[in-house]
């Protein structure tokens, strides 16, 4: 089978089982991560077809909507994958992918690293920042039921990795929590570029927020 059979048979397999996914991590999340690594890989010496495929295949099974099992996305992957006669190495660099993309805080450290993790891991972060990062941060704290904001509740920047997954804090905690903090942590010369756009309309946004909470605008 071709790589690019493979690469609309994965498209398929992924809008399907994302049908019903939360707003913020659905179809169209995948899209724009696959369209941004595909734009970042153009300056980076990657494999595209590994990053297409990582790309596409990142969030198959979000641990934070599996119970916070992290062995489900990867092992989902290599079933599809293998079912497609994948190559071996392909399949073992995209669970590698799978397992080290996410964020998990700030006291986590990842353990994998590859040029082809590096480009999908800035598309993915960069669709965290930005308008698209505000709207996706709020679809998702309404979807857990979280207060917008409570100044009584201060963000908390030393979070373990366990702390970070189990959070319900405010959702514009999460701005100082993970948003904010994106910006310094990206990979490629591409991604520092385009992130440091988003990043300056997040600062935006927040400082129209607490302007109109505090009733000044």
């Amino acid at each position: 089978m071709n790589q690019e059979t493979v690469i609309q048979k994965t498209i398929d397999l992924v809008k399907e089982v994302l049908s019903d996914a939360e707003g913020g991590h659905d179809w169209w999340h995948i899209y724009r991560v696959w369209k941004l690594s595909k734009h970042i890989a153009q300056t980076e010496d990657v494999d595209n077809f590994v990053v297409e495929l990582g790309a596409l295949l990142h969030d198959i099974a979000d641990s934070k909507f599996h119970d916070g099992d992290e062995e489900v996305g990867p092992r989902k992957a290599r079933e599809f994958l293998s079912s497609l006669n994948v190559e071996e190495d392909v399949i073992t660099h995209v669970e590698n992918i799978i397992s080290n993309i996410s964020f998990k805080g700030g006291k986590h450290t990842q353990k994998f690293k590859s040029p082809e993790l590096d480009v999908i891991q800035d598309a993915d972060r960069l669709d965290a920042m930005g308008a698209t990062g505000v709207a996706r941060t709020f679809n998702y704290g309404g979807h857990k039921g979280r207060e917008i904001y409570n100044p009584e509740i201060k963000p908390n920047l030393n979070m373990t990795k366990e702390e970070y997954k189990n959070s319900n804090a405010p959702t514009l905690n999460h701005f100082y929590e993970k948003l904010l903090l994106l910006k310094d942590r990206m990979n490629t010369n591409t991604g520092k570029s385009m992130a440091e756009h988003r990043h300056k309309y997040m600062e935006q946004f927040l400082d129209e927020f607490y302007k109109e909470w505090n009733g000044e605008l």
